[in-house]
């Protein structure tokens, strides 16, 4: 049988004690580390493909209803990460909140999340490497820069920009408040001078039919674009290190999320009003709509940048995922071994390098659209289950010290769950049966290994924390 027992808090407040973290973060420092962790692939990469066969001009609409769910879940997670500022994300505030199966399974999800959303990534910066490439009269074969679905036999850049970053996160790295504001610099930037070149351009011509899928086609455009929010519950990790999180939680949260809708909503106002919509069916439309204008030098400029962003978040993306398979093996339900840490450079390398191998092959033969969806689906399945933890562990913990508490917790949380639902429900049938085709595997996975392997299971504890899961 499935295991329901509760992760202790009292381990997890123990391991978050031990660190010493400075208070030192203004809503400004939390509004920027937003901006640093959202603006990425959806930005750069999905405007165009989510124009063309999803929602038409009508995108922007998508991305208000995705941001709008996006900050109802961020307003619950702050509080989870507030009151347990420990590492795992959403597979350790579900583990402790709903039990081991659940726990499990949306630590299964950010598999999607991360690795597949990793993958996605990559497409996107081989699309950018490409384009730059035939702005300065240089055509790689398409052979090897497309997936078979494309037409090609494999997209080699993308493989060796993830080979590249697993290799990275071997050795270690290291990133500071500095280099983020830098990176954050460099990402707005960008997109400020596609929409000073670009804007010129536009030709409302192009905005009619504004909407020629119909509001279905702007609902199911949020479910892939749900993609350009990727990260965003991250900013919340931020918490302990937050000089009022109170105030500077929420008023970075929202800011950050205010900040990059009005940038992706006016990135895709000039994208579709320089191009037909039918024709930014392409993983660079940045450099596209560029080039599209005879802009080539600028097409290259922007490119790069994009190229900088999207690889600031690739690395950010795997090691997510390794950091998470690293939090799941210390609790037993994957193999230890592993998770083995590197006596010279001190990181998991084990497991990076498979998760390197998997993400790479990934990137190199699946179609960018179709990972995308997969990634949503693992995201929004992790947010619903977090919503939901956050309302069990306010009646099971309710005078638990919590320096940032969600504003109506019960209206806010099951918002949360209700819109990422309706979300969910507009990805593609074969998203959500790969999904569910997934979670089956997961659940084999669990039951003929990690439920026997769990530490929970073999603890003298075991049968306390059992008994608190079923009062």
């Amino acid at each position: 049988m499935i295991s329901l027992r509760r992760k202790p808090l009292a381990d997890l407040t123990a391991a978050a004690a031990e660190k010493k973290l400075t208070k030192a973060l203004s809503a400004l420092d939390v509004t920027l580390l937003g901006l640093g962790v959202i603006i990425g692939t959806g930005i750069f990469v999905l405007t165009g493909i989510g124009a063309a066969n999803y929602a038409g001009p009508g995108l922007m609409l998508s991305f208000v209803l995705a941001a709008i769910t996006c900050a109802f879940v961020c307003l619950a997670y702050a509080e989870l990460v507030a009151m347990l500022p420990v590492s795992g994300s959403a597979y350790t505030y579900t583990y402790a909140s709903l039990g081991e199966f659940f726990g499990w399974w949306v630590g299964w999800g950010l598999v999607l999340e991360y690795s597949v959303g990793a993958s996605a990534v990559a497409g996107g910066w081989s699309a950018y490497l490409v384009g730059i490439l035939h702005a300065a009269g240089i055509d790689l074969p398409k052979a090897l820069t497309a997936v078979p679905y494309e037409g090609g036999i494999v997209n080699l850049p993308a493989m060796l920009v993830v080979l590249f970053a697993t290799a990275l996160l071997v050795l270690g790295i290291r990133e500071s408040a500095k280099v983020n504001r830098v990176l954050v610099l460099i990402k707005v930037g960008t997109i400020f001078l596609f929409l000073f070149l670009a804007a010129p351009h536009v030709d409302p011509i192009n905005w009619d039919p504004f909407l020629p899928y119909g509001w279905q086609g702007v609902a199911a455009g949020t479910g892939i674009l749900f993609f350009a929010y990727l990260g965003v519950d991250s900013i919340a990790t931020a918490a302990e290190e937050t000089k009022n999180p109170k105030v500077d939680m929420p008023v970075g949260i929202i800011a950050s999320l205010v900040i990059c809708t009005v940038l992706y909503i006016a990135v895709s106002v000039v994208m579709t009003g320089v191009v037909p919509y039918q024709q930014l069916d392409t993983a660079a439309p940045a450099s596209y709509v560029l080039e599209y204008v005879g802009m080539r030098a600028g097409s290259a400029i922007v490119g790069t940048g994009a190229l900088c962003g999207l690889s600031t978040v690739l690395l950010v993306m795997i090691y997510a995922q390794t950091r998470a398979f690293y939090a799941m093996s210390r609790d037993g339900l994957i193999p230890r071994s592993l998770c083995r840490i590197h006596k010279k450079f001190h990181t998991p390398h084990i497991i990076t390098m498979i998760v390197g191998v998997v993400v790479s092959l990934i990137a190199g033969f699946t179609p960018i659209h179709i990972v995308a969806e997969m990634c949503s689906a693992g995201t929004l399945f992790a947010f619903m289950c977090s919503a939901l933890g956050i309302m069990v562990l306010r009646r099971v913990y309710p005078d638990m010290k919590r320096d940032f508490r969600c504003p109506a917790v019960y209206v806010v949380a099951p918002l949360a769950i209700i819109f990422c639902g309706l979300v969910f429900s507009q990805l593609s049938a074969h998203t959500i049966q790969l999904f569910v085709g997934w979670s089956i595997l997961g659940f084999l996975i669990y039951m003929g290994y990690s439920r026997k392997h769990s530490v929970l299971a073999k603890s003298r504890h075991a049968g306390e924390e059992v008994a608190e899961g079923a009062e």
